[in-house]
């Protein structure tokens, strides 16, 4: 069972009916990318699951960008794609794993632990001479079995309540955006600049190095650095809009540092009530 990260070279020597790949290309600023590079070319067999549409719930305004799906609704998608209770899933894309480590995230959400990211993306199965298909999947319909979560979530009350409690908070925010951003500047996805005060950052990039994630030692080594002595079960991740936390996610657990949690809402919930406060700079 692979449960963080399994290369090309693993993936292909698996049983292509015992498993279910995920093609989660995407593109923020072209959110059609996906499904276009999609039907010019998959690996064989592989769904494609859209970051707006399939991996993201409703918006209603104070929500952020990518809040997460309904969990039985969620439930009944993957199991429309074959996932049963042991089915080994592979997510993928082409951006170092930053869409394919939330279909990651949400399915150890449901309790299903047999999913990994396949490390490097499409390039990385391209370079290892995989195969490439346009073809559609073959349906293989089930029913999902949830589970205990494997992974945690707080609420933006939650969060809120932590900021307040200054004198003891309970958890280390940890924000993964890139340092500009999480400064106040060059702000081009949300409507107000900052992080939440009190975080941490730690842009989710430097978890890859030429495309694929780092050895676990040294993202290990470089977390540690982050977080000094605060604990990973006492971090809370958040990012843009609950995307890219979840790549800070994956790297903690490759590194052998689990139990971090997620805010979901991100910033982009965060900054959508002008009440809650916002810092700046580094």
């Amino acid at each position: 069972m692979y449960r963080t990260l399994i290369s090309a070279a693993q993936l292909q020597q698996l049983d292509p009916a015992e498993l279910v790949i995920l093609d989660c290309r995407f593109q923020l600023a072209d959110p059609a990318y996906g499904p276009t590079v999609y039907e010019a070319g998959h690996l064989p067999e592989a769904h494609y699951l859209h970051l707006d549409y399939h991996l993201s719930g409703a918006k209603n305004g104070s929500n952020g960008r990518h809040p997460l799906p309904e969990g039985q609704r969620l439930a009944v998608n993957f199991g429309a794609l074959g996932i049963g209770p042991d089915t080994q899933v592979v997510a993928y894309d082409d951006a170092g794993g930053m869409y394919a480590a939330r279909a990651w995230w949400l399915l150890r959400w449901l309790g299903h632990e047999a999913v990994a990211v396949l490390d490097g993306g499409f390039q990385a199965w391209q370079a290892a001479d995989g195969a490439i298909s346009t073809e559609a999947p073959e349906k293989r319909s089930t029913r999902f079995v949830m589970h205990p979560a494997l992974e945690q979530m707080l609420e933006v009350d939650e969060v809120a309540a932590n900021l307040a409690n200054q004198a003891k908070p309970a958890f280390q925010l940890v924000d993964a955006r890139a340092p500009d951003r999480f400064a106040g500047q060059n702000e081009t996805l949300d409507p107000v600049g900052g992080h939440i005060p009190g975080a941490r950052n730690r842009f989710f990039q430097l978890n890859l190095q030429d495309g694929r994630f780092k050895p676990a030692a040294t993202l290990a080594a470089e977390w540690q650095a982050v977080l000094g002595d605060t604990p990973a079960d006492e971090v809370v991740l958040y990012c843009g809009s609950g995307v890219t936390a979840c790549h800070n996610k994956l790297a903690l657990e490759h590194a052998g540092l689990a139990g971090a949690r997620l805010y979901p809402g991100s910033w982009s919930e965060w900054c959508s009530d002008a009440s809650r406060p916002v810092a700046t700079g580094a």
